[in-house]
């Protein structure tokens, strides 16, 4: 067996302090989820009881794939895109996660530009979403000390009444979303939103373009003020963007991403769990103080951090003071997620093309300040509609599906036992079995699973009472399409341009680039598979087949679902029927969970 020889990568730049790795790493994946967003589903879906399964998924997939990564960048030493020379089949996961990460900084700066906006209208004596007597109120502006059931009308929720002063400060003053009709109707960009969206992009260009050096001092920086300033606070912990990859790339080679992997998904989790108590002990303040119920003021989204949290803190002895301090903790948030995407992209594509690492300033200027101009449409009078569908769809399901063929490729193609070898040259010893059988086995399954159940539950774009039109999601899907479409397309691009015969073809596509000389000689690996192997997966399809064919179609939800299953159920047994290579039974297991999963959601 050939061994892998690394290259001589001592003049790779490295980080300067552990910590600054570590707090890298944290500061992209506590991010503005988990002031907006954990809580709420948290609470949407059971409260307490939401936490097991939050909990069990961390341990099977979360855990296991953020120490994948941090391994996998760690010992290669390249980026999201290089680091596939491993199987270079699935080179095209890494050129999708990069865009992911570039579509997601699109509408994010934005989300830092808003808070920096409300950062600076909060230098007042007095807080200016206060009272109703601004040029910019409605009307029907009431001012949140006012509010009452009677004046909300029944069946409407306190979250959800546009017409207190702190709800038209955001939409009529911040993002002036009255003068949009729709997402058809943006409009020109507005210029004060246009300045901090520039002084954001200023301050990312200034902290990423001498390496991570720099920016892992401003991450360090940022995440302390975080936590120093203020105590509010993942879904479980934040892999396939390409940045653990990136960040750990830049770690020495006998670095212990192991410990590194535990501490900061704990971290993560931790800070979750601690923001659900910080942001429920505010929204049940609020409850109390209007005389409603704490689902009429829970709320998720830009609501809670722009609307619902500003009104608490206005409510507070030295409002200004404790604004100040809230919209600091918010900006040095964003920024910390955002240099962790950017800085992906960045090493990304500059691994893959040598003379954007030469230049790297001006690579670094061109990423910011192209991202800049792309993200004026979410500064528009209907800025906030963009922002909504980049939200969406951007990451979403195209996120999960990376992360699921990036799963495949180095447990399946380029093998656990390898990358178990790999990670014991570095720190010593092996996985245990434990994460061996996550890699292979139980995270892929998963990972599919929630593939599908997000595919299959999607909905349409929705803000408030706008109603997307059709074309919208349509596009959003096509943005989604995008970064996804670089799987299959670099993967038949590879197959077409290697040389040899067919069977060669396949084996320089999934073999590691170092060992392609043993193919040259004709050392092809074989695939062949067991026979009682196939047997036993062919029963198990069949039960599972004949299950489902056994459905009444009285529990199907439509016509068009009854079709899907017997399209599914066909393809299955194609697919089986024709399995060659071991390599592809690595697909077997989640394409059971496919089955399972696809019966549970059309019954």
């Amino acid at each position: 067996m050939a061994f892998y020889t690394r290259t001589n990568k001592d003049d790779r730049e490295t980080w300067g302090k552990k910590i600054d790795f570590l707090l890298s790493v944290i500061g992209f994946a506590v991010d503005l989820a988990n002031v907006w967003r954990f809580p709420y589903l948290c609470y949407k879906n059971g409260g307490g009881a939401f936490l097991i399964p939050y909990t069990l998924f961390l341990v099977i997939a979360g855990m296991p794939l953020f120490y994948m990564e941090l391994a996998l960048g760690q010992y290669h030493r390249e980026g999201a895109a290089t680091v596939w020379k491993i199987c270079p089949f699935f080179k095209g996961v890494g050129y999708a996660v990069i865009i992911i990460a570039l579509y997601v900084g699109f509408y994010y700066n934005v989300i830092i530009a808003w808070s920096l906006y409300y950062l600076f209208s909060s230098m007042t004596s007095e807080l200016p979403w206060l009272t109703c007597d601004n040029y910019w109120n409605s009307p029907n502006c009431t001012s949140h000390k006012s509010i009452t059931d009677s004046v909300i009308g029944n069946g409407s929720s306190y979250a959800k009444y546009k017409f207190t002063s702190p709800a038209e400060f955001n939409e009529r003053r911040v993002l002036h979303l009255h003068e949009s009709g729709g997402i058809h109707d943006l409009g020109p960009p507005r210029w004060d939103l246009t300045l901090c969206l520039l002084a954001v992009v200023i301050i990312l260009y200034f902290s990423l373009w001498k390496g991570v050096k720099s920016s892992g001092k401003v991450q360090t920086h940022c995440l302390s003020s975080t936590a120093t300033q203020i105590k509010f606070h993942m879904d479980w912990p934040t892999s396939g963007f390409g940045v653990l990859i990136a960040f750990s790339s830049y770690n020495k080679f006998n670095n212990n991403c192991y410990r590194d992997a535990i501490l900061t998904s704990t971290v993560n989790c931790v800070t979750s769990f601690f923001s659900g108590f910080a942001i429920f002990s505010v929204l049940g303040y609020m409850a109390e103080k209007r005389g409603v119920d704490i689902k009429d003021v829970a709320t998720d989204g830009p609501g809670l951090v722009f609307i619902i949290y500003p009104e608490a803190i206005s409510t507070l002895p030295g409002s200004t003071f404790w604004a100040i301090v809230f919209f600091i903790m918010l900006v040095t948030l964003g920024l910390d997620s955002s240099m962790g995407g950017m800085e992906a992209v960045i090493t990304g594509l500059s691994d893959d093309y040598k003379i954007l690492k030469r230049n790297r300033k001006t690579f670094t200027f061109i990423i910011a300040f192209g991202t800049f101009f792309i993200c004026l449409l979410c500064v528009t009078n209907g800025g906030m509609y963009v922002v909504t569908l980049l939200d969406k769809y951007a990451a979403g399901t195209a996120i999960l599906f990376a992360v699921l063929i990036e799963a495949i490729g180095v447990a399946w193609f380029y093998g656990v036992d390898r990358f178990s070898e790999d990670i014991e040259r570095m720190m010593g010893f092996k996985p245990g079995l434990y994460w061996r059988l996550c890699w292979k086995f139980v995270s892929p399954a998963f990972l599919l699973f929630v593939v599908i159940a997000s595919t299959l539950t999607s909905s349409g774009l929705k803000y408030n009472d706008y109603v997307f039109p059709d074309w919208s999601n349509h596009l959003g899907w096509m943005v989604a399409l995008s970064s996804m479409m670089f799987v299959p397309c670099y993967a038949i691009y590879k197959f077409l341009t290697v040389p040899g015969t067919l069977k060669e073809k396949i084996a320089y596509c999934i073999t590691p680039e170092h060992e392609h000389h043993l193919v040259a000689e004709g050392n092809v690996r074989q695939f062949k598979v067991g026979a009682t192997f196939v047997l036993l997966n062919v029963v198990f399809f069949f039960y599972i087949s004949n299950f489902l064919a056994n459905t009444p179609k009285s529990c199907l939800k439509s016509q068009r679902q009854s079709l899907m299953r017997n399209h599914v159920l066909h393809v299955f047994l194609k697919y089986e029927f024709n399995m060659q290579t071991k390599h592809e039974i690595g697909l077997l297991l989640p394409f059971s969970a496919f089955a399972i999963g696809l019966f549970f959601f059309i019954n």
